[in-house]
Formats: C-alpha cells, sequence, structure tokens
C-alpha cells in the first residue's frame, strides 16, 4: 500500500529544511530565493514552499521586497545582540538552580560531551550539535530543561553569527570554556560559573565585528540597504 504524505506534513517538512539550509548557512545571508527552483530541488509544489517563506519572513530569517524577490535575511547585529540577551538572562538565571546533588546520568553526558568537542576533525555542524547539547545539558541539570525550546526559537540570526564565528576561529577555545564552566558548576562555585557563562556567550560579540568588518555584505546595514535588480540582483 502507498503511503501519502499529507499537505500538513509536507508544509512543516519544506520549513524545517528551508530554515535548516538558512541557518547552517548553507543559503546564506542575502542569498536571492526562487520558489521555482527551491520547489524543484525540494520535489515539491511551490505552495508548501511559499507558505514555508511566509513563516521563514514572520522569523525574521527572509525578507520580501516587492518587484525585487525573496532574499535570506542578512544578519542583523541588533537581533543577535536581542537572543544573546535573551539567551544569557535564561543560561545564567538557571545557574542559580543547580541542585546541591547534581543528576549524575546528565553529568556523565555533559563529560562525555566535552570529550567528543576535544575529537580532532570536528566539522563545524559537528561542534555546533554538541554545544548546543552542552548549554541544553546544562538547563536541564537546573530542572529547566524545557526552558531550551525557547531560546532556540529566538536565536536565529544569533546562529548564523555563530556559525560564521566557528568558520573563522577554531572550536577549541570554546571547548575549553565549555571545561571551565563545567567544573565551576561541580564544584559549587555559582559566581564562577556565572562570569565564565557569561564572557563565553558574550564572545559572538567580537566575531560579529571581525567578520563584519571583513564581510559587510553580510550584515543588515543601518541604513536599511534593500537589493537592486540590474542584470543581476545586487545589494545597496
Amino acid at each position: 500500500m502507498t503511503r501519502t504524505t499529507s499537505p500538513r506534513t509536507s508544509r512543516r517538512a519544506v520549513y524545517e529544511t528551508l530554515r535548516r539550509k538558512v541557518l547552517t548557512l548553507e543559503l546564506p545571508p542575502g542569498a536571492a530565493l526562487s520558489e521555482n527552483e527551491l520547489a524543484a530541488s525540494l520535489g515539491v509544489s511551490r505552495t508548501p514552499v511559499r507558505e514555508s517563506l511566509i513563516l521563514l519572513v514572520e522569523e525574521g530569517l527572509v525578507q520580501v521586497f516587492p518587484q525585487v524577490g525573496s532574499f535570506v535575511s542578512r544578519v542583523d547585529p541588533d537581533k543577535v545582540a536581542d537572543a544573546q540577551f535573551l539567551r544569557e538572562a535564561v543560561e545564567l538565571a538557571s545557574l542559580e538552580d543547580l541542585p546541591a546533588e547534581p543528576d549524575p546520568e546528565i553529568v556523565a553526558e555533559l563529560r562525555r560531551n566535552l570529550e567528543e568537542q576535544r575529537r580532532p576533525g570536528l566539522t563545524v555542524e559537528d561542534f555546533f550539535a554538541l554545544d548546543e547539547a552542552f548549554h541544553h545539558g546544562l538547563l536541564r541539570l537546573a530542572g529547566h530543561g524545557s526552558a531550551w525550546a525557547t531560546v532556540v526559537s529566538a536565536k536565529g540570526h544569533l546562529d548564523r553569527a555563530r556559525r560564521l564565528g566557528l568558520q573563522e576561529t577554531p572550536p577549541s577555545g570554546f571547548a575549553e570554556q565549555h571545561v571551565d564552566i563545567l567544573e565551576a558548576v561541580l564544584s559549587g562555585d555559582v559566581g564562577r560559573a556565572r562570569a565564565a557563562m557569561r564572557t563565553h556567550l558574550r564572545a559572538v560579540f567580537d566575531d560579529v565585528e571581525a567578520i563584519r568588518e571583513r564581510s559587510p555584505e553580510l550584515f543588515a546595514s543601518a541604513s536599511g540597504s534593500v537589493p537592486v535588480r540590474r542584470n543581476v540582483v545586487v545589494w545597496e
């Protein structure tokens, strides 16, 4: 018997695929988006692609310019800062709720994660996934694991900035920061853990400034520039 995919399932799959491509920079900041080309590459009709782009517009990950077209939004430093503010508030607050006797299974999981972070040859996406799991694990350790979904939903621009930074900076430094954070957590030194976490999370701002200086075309400008159609679409 042939199993059919419901329209709702198809829309969700297309949305998740396009969102992942944007966040992982497979569709880079400023890239033009063609509904026809996206539909062909995904093997679907234009309808779920159009609906998915609308959702991505609502998230600020795609921009539509009348008479010009749809584009992956460029990284917005203001939105990076807003997402960083939310993430830092949640993660620092959670450190105050760490139990006197941390869950040994979660602790073992975090230690295994740190070992994986030191494995040679990790790709950006390998390390990014381990980084996400580590921070989620710390929230779980404090009893706030469900808060991670809220953080994730708000940090699309932040995640793209972090990936741009990981392309430029070896992840080993971040891995060592994770070690320092976990050591402080397990020693019960909340003040040290908070200071280490704050420094770690704010490193993205240095990455943004360095990359923005070299590749300003990846970032939204204060003037609100828009793409212009000539022989090809260019940003002004």
